[in-house]
């Protein structure tokens, strides 16, 4: 994990392992932008040179993000560790999905 912080905002970037059989279909996109409309960090992520708007559901299907591929979290603001924390903990819950 990378952190580099000013005064008033930290920037933060990690990256995680899909693990959940379906990837980022529509469940999990959904559940993933509603998570970071939670926070008031700019949220992106970045699959294989594509990057989304972690705030929005198509921006996410779009990268296409099968189970196994590496995507990079990167989180800006405030808020930043906690909307990281956030996402690793959906994300090694697998999208909260039963397999």
């Amino acid at each position: 994990m990378s952190i580099k912080k000013n005064n008033k905002a930290i920037l933060v970037t990690k990256k995680f392992k899909i693990i959940n059989k379906l990837g980022l279909h529509a469940r999990a996109a959904s559940k993933l932008a509603r998570l970071c409309q939670q926070f008031t960090a700019t949220i992106s992520l970045e699959l294989e040179e594509k990057e989304a708007d972690a705030n929005s559901i198509m921006a996410i299907m779009l990268l296409a993000g099968g189970q196994g591929k590496m995507v990079k979290v990167t989180a800006q603001g405030i808020d930043a560790l906690q909307a990281l924390q956030a996402i690793s903990q959906l994300i090694s819950d697998k999208f909260d999905e039963a397999e």
